[in-house]
């Protein structure tokens, strides 16, 4: 069972969500998103058990538990869906000027073409 935890302290690691978790039966992963540039913690995570029974004693018991000084959220993680913005996108971006007192614009953006 994937699960999802949120609300996870900036200064907790991959291997301390394992832990805490790890109480509850076996972590196959344990990970803690981050910001891909500047590989800060967005603050929350997701963590694997094999066992759906241990799994769901840990959401239960975890799920509002002071996490290093943090209330988490922990859930049953959702399968991830298109969010819509696939190839059926609606509009477009904006032109935008180019600078200083320059006669012409950007250029605009396409809109859908049905």
């Amino acid at each position: 069972m994937n699960i999802y935890v949120a609300n996870i302290p900036f200064k907790a690691t991959d291997d301390q969500l394992r832990t805490l978790f790890a109480e509850y039966g076996e972590v196959s992963s344990a990970k803690i998103i981050t910001d891909k540039f500047t590989q800060q913690s967005r603050g929350f995570g997701f963590v694997e058990m094999n066992d759906t029974t241990a799994a769901k004693q840990a959401i239960e018991s975890l799920n509002g538990y002071d996490f290093m000084g943090k209330t988490l959220s922990v859930n049953e993680a959702r399968p991830k869906t298109d969010s819509g913005y696939s190839n059926n996108r609606v509009g477009g971006g904006s032109g935008g000027g180019c600078g200083y007192k320059k006669p012409y614009g950007g250029g605009g953006g396409g809109g859908n073409r049905y």
